[in-house]
């Protein structure tokens, strides 16, 4: 595995170059988790970036480094929302044609605030392997560039460049808890954790509803999995089989892996809205539902949560909270 290809250097570059695009996101003190976990708990609130996630940082790394004759054709991705939200906001302000496809699964609200974005949206397939697919025949047939969602060297330095924001505001932390989807955060965050501060224990979390990352590690090499339906929809989808930089970082990096429930996403959403006044969607929350439910072993005494996302259907998120409002702590 190439681990040299994305190394900490990479990620100082990626900051540079997307400074003007993106936020520096706060990194919140939690009272209320810190009391409950007797850890000092900050969150890293990436659901106030503009698109809503993290994912504009590894897109605007990745789009931002193309050579003019890949951008003019335009770039094409493949997405469960937040990436595709991502792309079509940098493609747009750079004046770049953008094409986004996903599956049935993606709630329509995501796919409508990519299409008011000005991006081509394609939806194809039940599930994201096949609008993948179908986004890899559009990219030969059209002559596009594809901005991968996680498995690029860009991609993940653009996504470590919160590890470098989390040190700096944060320099006990010595946990840090991150969503896992296709693993680009959390590799991303890792490496700069690991580079930097060998001694921090980076940990992943995932649903427990088909957490593909999760089982491909247990097996030792990629699976592709049946996708299930779940809150934190933002985290569906497989890794790829053919997968080339993000399973062997995670496996290489990543201290533990824990899964949540349905139900405890639940309870972290709310318990964000309640005691925080943050929206998070079932995605962007698991991490808090991971030390709500002390999930994690180990824990340490200075802990960073990175809250990774915000795009959830307002009906969504009041049905959960009005669900849960007795049982928030």
């Amino acid at each position: 595995m190439p681990t040299e290809e994305v190394t900490l250097h990479d990620i100082r570059q990626a900051r540079e170059r997307i400074a003007n695009v993106v936020t520096r996101t706060p990194s919140i003190p939690s009272v209320p988790l810190t009391e409950s976990t007797g850890a000092t708990v900050r969150l890293k609130a990436e659901n106030l970036q503009r698109t809503g996630s993290f994912k504009i940082r590894g897109a605007a790394n990745k789009i931002l480094s193309l050579a003019p004759e890949e951008r003019g054709p335009g770039v094409i991705t493949v997405s469960s929302g937040n990436h595709g939200l991502a792309v079509a906001s940098v493609a747009g302000e750079l004046g770049v044609p953008a094409v986004i496809c996903m599956s049935t699964g993606v709630p329509d609200r995501k796919v409508e605030a990519i299409r008011k974005l000005g991006a081509e949206t394609v939806v194809h397939g039940d599930r994201y392997d096949e609008a993948e697919r179908h986004a890899l025949g559009l990219m030969t047939n059209r002559g596009l560039t594809m901005i991968p969602p996680f498995d690029d060297p860009l991609v993940i330095a653009g996504q470590g460049t919160i590890g470098l924001e989390i040190l700096e505001d944060f320099p006990e932390v010595d946990t840090i808890v991150v969503p896992v989807s296709g693993g680009g955060l959390i590799s991303g965050i890792a490496m700069a954790m690991k580079a930097t501060k060998p001694a921090v224990r980076v940990i992943g979390v995932s649903m427990d509803r088909a957490p593909v990352m999760y089982h491909s590690l247990e097996s030792g090499a990629p699976l592709d999995l049946p996708e299930e339906p779940t809150l934190a929809d933002a985290l569906m989808g497989g890794i790829g089989l053919s997968n080339q930089y993000t399973f062997h970082l995670v496996r290489e990096y990543v201290d533990d892996f824990v899964l949540v429930s349905e139900k405890e996403i639940a309870e972290a959403m709310t318990f964000a809205l309640e005691r925080h006044q943050l929206v998070t969607e079932g995605g962007g929350a698991v991490g808090i539902a991971a030390l709500l439910h002390r999930k994690v072993n180990k824990l340490g005494g200075h802990v960073a949560v990175v809250v990774s996302g915000s795009n959830v259907d307002r009906s969504v998120l009041l049905k959960v909270a009005a669900g849960n409002r007795h049982g928030v702590l």
